[in-house]
């Protein structure tokens, strides 16, 4: 390995993952945070050592105070963020809750002090554009039961 090889700079993304849930009619679950404006799906930040699918399940129950099992992966997304830097985010498939875990949902007051179930034609509305992308993309992987990669909430080639 050379000098210049050694020494080169390497990505170091700030990695998230969020679990998309559903309710029976096929609205995708949407939470408010308290610090920001906008919508976003439950999720947020992985703590060091933490994989992603556990980093999902704990903002879950930390933002909206529930246990559901995290399913299979729907998205992995680079998103190139200049002034906050590079992001890997993932995006995991709750499945459809129940009525009964609908209604032991308990927002933190926190981080959260909303939520609701939108239909998918109500997102770009709702969410910023690379997220709705995202969230687009990953019901139609759903879908499809597929895994979508994507480039800043965008699909290359056929997988978007």
């Amino acid at each position: 390995m050379s000098d210049s090889e050694a020494h080169e700079a390497v990505a170091q993304p700030r990695t998230a993952a969020g679990v998309l849930f559903f309710d029976e009619a096929g609205r995708v679950l949407l939470v408010k945070p308290t610090y920001k404006p906008g919508w976003e799906i439950p999720g947020g930040y992985l703590h060091p050592g933490e994989t992603p699918s556990e980093g999902a399940a704990r903002e879950v129950k930390e933002e909206i105070g529930i246990t559901p099992p995290i399913g299979r992966l729907l998205v992995a997304d680079w998103a190139p963020h200049p002034p906050e830097g590079d992001k890997l985010l993932f995006v995991f498939d709750g499945g459809i809750l129940p009525a009964d875990q609908r209604a032991q949902i308990v927002l933190d007051g926190v981080e959260v002090d909303q939520f609701a179930f939108h239909q998918a034609d109500q997102i770009d509305g709702l969410l910023i554009p690379r997220l709705a992308r995202r969230v687009h993309a990953a019901i139609g992987a759903r879908t499809r039961s597929a895994t979508a990669y994507l480039e800043n909430g965008a699909g290359r080639g056929a997988e978007g």
